[in-house]
């Protein structure tokens, strides 16, 4: 009885202990990395302030946060090869599969969180010269001779290959729309990519700081960001008949978190995306949120748009990526072979 006694006053203290952070283990510091892609550097410096300081008020404990960033695909590999990220906030889910395949992140975990584990959205659309001096209205304007395109490498950035899909998700929607239409179309596309830069990032600079091109084919969120912070004289915001909903993934490095004991602190990290509160930072630096209540707050920004999914129209990611973007397949052969 005695014994028993002591066991629960064990058990009692042990659980007051892991929620209140009165533990030393539980109130160390710690370390924590997030590997994500280029566009979200000043989402996640943002983030990580607000969520540092929820998390310290809760347990004790101090975070030292890291970042990494650059094109979606080779952040992952990089985890592939070693980097010891405790989560990641990538691009496409593609890119997680990767490192699924590794062993470090286990299969299934879109399941984990809402939403197939994309707490926000965007989409692809257009930036162009104020003015719009060569009248790009859409995705057929892309293709006339003499229009100068920069976008990213789809075998680098995640980014790039939603725009790739985008356009050819236009092209076979189109009355008479083929696959072998859309090649035809996308081919023509890539043909007058001026400068493709290993990553969203990386392109704005191209077209927005060296002025390089006539149209800048990224991510909504960086369209809207660059305008602000540079200034609307400068650059447009071209909307497209329809466009592809992007949906950025995260998860958990199981192998990581599970060694350095950061499990409990990266489900903390990845549900306060999902809080209130995360959704309203996603909002102001111009990703659409997933909480119907923060969108509509924010609803003057984010212009209405036909969009349609990866899985509608290309049979999910893996798919996707064998068609089309494995050393070989569709874009290889459109690229090598553009005139």
């Amino acid at each position: 009885m005695k014994f028993q006694m002591k066991s629960m006053m064990a058990s009692a203290v042990l659980a007051v202990s892991f929620f209140t952070g009165t533990t030393a283990v539980q109130a160390a510091d710690r370390e924590f990395l997030n590997v994500s892609y280029d566009a979200t550097r000043e989402f996640y410096d943002d983030f990580n302030k607000s969520f540092g300081t929820y998390w310290s008020s809760r347990t004790g404990q101090k975070i030292h946060f890291k970042q990494s960033h650059g094109g979606s695909g080779k952040q992952a590999r990089s985890v592939v090869d070693g980097l010891k990220g405790d989560v990641v906030t990538l691009a496409l889910a593609n890119d997680i599969e990767e490192i699924v395949r590794s062993g470090q992140i286990r299969s299934g975990w879109q399941k984990e969180f809402p939403h197939n584990s994309a707490p926000y959205t965007s989409t692809v659309v257009f930036m162009v010269r104020k003015g719009n001096p060569k009248h790009i209205k859409d995705w057929s304007d892309l293709v006339k001779p003499g229009v100068e395109i920069i976008t990213p490498n789809p075998k680098t950035g995640g980014l790039p290959r939603w725009v790739y899909l985008s356009a050819w998700g236009y092209a076979l929607k189109q009355p008479g729309g083929s696959d072998a239409k859309a090649k035809e179309f996308v081919g023509k596309m890539y043909h007058n990519v001026k400068v493709m830069d290993s990553a969203a990032r990386a392109s704005m600079t191209t077209f927005a700081e060296r002025n390089i091109g006539d149209v800048l084919l990224t991510w909504e969120n960086e369209a809207l960001i660059t305008q602000k912070t540079l200034g609307k004289n400068k650059f447009d915001i071209v909307y497209p008949s329809m466009s592809i909903l992007t949906e950025p993934s995260v998860a958990i490095v199981d192998k990581t978190v599970e060694k350095n004991g950061n499990k409990w602190l990266a489900q903390g990290y990845i549900n306060y995306l999902y809080s209130p509160l995360g959704q309203d930072m996603a909002a102001k630096h111009f990703y659409r949120p997933r909480n119907a209540k923060v969108l509509a707050k924010y609803k003057q920004q984010f212009p209405a748009i036909k969009t349609f999914t990866i899985d509608d129209v290309f049979g999910g990611w893996a798919k996707a990526q064998q068609t089309h973007f494995v050393n070989g397949a569709t874009f290889d052969q459109i690229y090598n072979n553009r005139k």
